[in-house]
């Protein structure tokens, strides 16, 4: 039984930063692959962020490269999302996912587990 909860989004301006949270519980973060996820209104999900469970290994979307950091916490089971310089354009519901049907994290979005999501708003 594994589940994710995010938390940590909200309204933010232009520019700002917000770090989203992501609590695991029935598995270690040390086993799975976990990544975020967004999809804004109208548009399709996107992958914008995951770490590997086999090396530790990151992938960024072209979108949020060198605007946003993944990190981990072991101890409290919790993957993060650092988000910083936020544009209008980064507004949608934010996802986090955990997997291992492959090698790497990045490159599919058929994930086993997913949150509940959490609402990330960036004013203009």
């Amino acid at each position: 039984e594994v589940q994710l909860v995010e938390s940590g989004g909200g309204l933010v301006q232009t520019g700002g930063s917000l770090r989203l949270s992501c609590a695991i519980s029935g598995a270690s973060v040390d086993d799975f692959h976990i990544s975020w996820f967004r999809r804004a209104p109208g548009k399709e999900r996107d992958q914008i962020s995951c770490v590997s469970a086999n090396d530790g290994s990151t992938f960024y979307a072209d979108s949020v490269k060198g605007r946003f950091t993944i990190s981990s916490d072991n101890a409290k089971n919790t993957v993060y999302l650092q988000m910083s310089s936020l544009e209008p354009e980064d507004t949608a519901v934010y996802y986090c996912a955990a997997d291992r049907q492959f090698f790497y994290c990045s490159g599919y979005e058929s994930y086993n587990h997913w949150g509940q999501g959490t609402q990330v708003t960036v004013s203009s």
